[in-house]
């Protein structure tokens, strides 16, 4: 689990099956953000804006 990106462009394969959600380029959260379901082996969709990228969706603890 180490090695494994924390952030993913469009076109790259989802690691992962979960929840993604859209960040800023430096990472941040960004106003009205994109949300996407993805399965392990699907490609990230095209961003709203091209300096932005795709994390995986934090999980609710509470």
């Amino acid at each position: 689990m180490g090695g494994e990106n924390r952030q993913f462009v469009p076109g790259q394969k989802a690691p992962n099956s979960g929840s993604y959600i859209e960040i800023g380029e430096t990472g941040g959260m960004v106003k009205n953000p994109r949300m996407v379901n993805l399965e392990v082996g699907e490609e990230f969709p095209a961003t709203s804006n091209h300096n932005r990228k795709w994390a995986r969706k934090p999980k609710k603890n509470r």
